[in-house]
């Protein structure tokens, strides 16, 4: 559940940082009252911290993980 939480922020994280590259906005301060309001800055701190955590699935969705694994439940 925490894997998914962490990649529905994470898209949400890459579209406003496409808009920005794009179009020059930033989706998630015109909802959230500008880039220094606190829910922005929450949001934007939940984001990071998403990113931290989807290295780990990086990490371990790797197949040499896999395998170590398997050999170990055998």
């Amino acid at each position: 559940m925490l894997n998914k939480i962490s990649l529905i922020l994470l898209i949400i994280g890459g579209i406003n940082w496409g808009s920005i590259g794009l179009f020059r906005f930033d989706l998630v301060a015109w909802i959230c009252g500008g880039q220094t309001s606190i829910l922005s800055r929450i949001i934007y701190t939940l984001v990071g911290l998403c990113a931290i955590w989807c290295i780990s699935l990086l990490i371990n969705d790797s197949p040499e993980h896999d395998r170590s694994v398997r050999v170990m439940n055998s």
